[in-house]
């Protein structure tokens, strides 16, 4: 299934016989929380999920958003209207990060029908609402382990041994700078891939062939199917793990990412342009 949904093909589905349930995910790293913006107009019937209390667990020692218990996640897309067999579509009002992260656990958790929307709310051009809808609860059961999963240790294998791609900017990667962390640099081995390139100036996702490009010249191909892929906290890796989705590699997310893997001292760190 293609992972991304244009906005003038959803807006079709919505009028169609089977529309699909709409998560609001709007999340700014370091930000306040998006509700007000959901409160103040949505897409009409979509409902708001908070990244922080239900798409991630408390901080500590899993990273700054470790993965949320599958019980409170199982009953936040249950609240949303969400059953098995119910199509899904995430989106969210900046970078694409926070409806990535939705659409990954859903798949994680082994949800088969949900997509991104493409370009995400600025590319819609229907009418909003700020009606708070009250779906019928739903009946999805997560159960984790639909795509691959990477603890610290693999994803420190998979960088000497495969692929592992750090989503974060280049500064991040090198080491020049660490606003958020506590050491600077990236994890050894691991391959610079910012996510900034995975979409156009209009924020929508370059085309399926483009991408493929991408990341078979950043070592991904025949030989390389599945491709790790880690961030500062798990968050905007999710949106790399789209992309790479959509080029038709199977993503492995390192849910902990460099905010994990920095707070351990016993974790070798690289720095500089190279994977190290």
């Amino acid at each position: 299934m293609n992972p991304i949904v244009s906005a003038t093909d959803l807006a079709s589905e919505l009028s169609g016989p089977t529309p699909p349930v709409l998560l609001d995910v709007r999340y700014q790293l370091g930000g306040p929380n998006g509700r007000p913006d959901y409160e103040a107009g949505h897409i009409p019937g979509a409902v708001f999920v908070d990244l922080e209390a239900e798409l991630a667990g408390p901080p500590g020692a899993g990273g700054r958003h470790p993965l949320p218990d599958v019980t409170v996640f199982g009953a936040a897309m249950r609240r949303a209207g969400i059953s098995a067999g119910t199509p899904v579509v995430t989106y969210d009002g900046d970078k694409g990060w926070g409806a990535a992260r939705a659409w990954w656990l859903l798949r994680f958790t082994g949800h088969p029908h949900v997509r991104v929307l493409d370009g995400g709310l600025a590319a819609w051009t229907g009418p909003l609402e700020t009606k708070i809808p009250e779906p019928a609860e739903g009946t999805f059961v997560p159960e984790p382990g639909a795509l691959p999963l990477l603890d610290a240790d693999g994803a420190g294998a998979l960088a000497r041994e495969g692929l592992l791609l750090d989503a974060r900017a280049g500064e991040r990667y090198r080491g020049e700078v660490e606003p958020i962390d506590r050491v600077a640099g990236h994890i050894p081995g691991a391959v610079s891939a910012p996510t900034t390139e995975n979409v156009d100036e209009a924020g929508l996702f370059r085309p399926r062939e483009w991408l493929a490009g991408r990341f078979v010249a950043l070592g991904a191909g025949e030989d390389v199917k599945t491709v790790g892929v880690y961030c500062g906290s798990g968050v905007s890796a999710a949106q790399q793990a789209v992309a790479l989705a959509i080029a038709g590699f199977t993503p492995a997310l390192y849910a902990g990412s460099w905010s994990q893997w920095s707070r351990d001292e016993s974790r070798p760190v690289a720095t500089g342009p190279q994977p190290g």
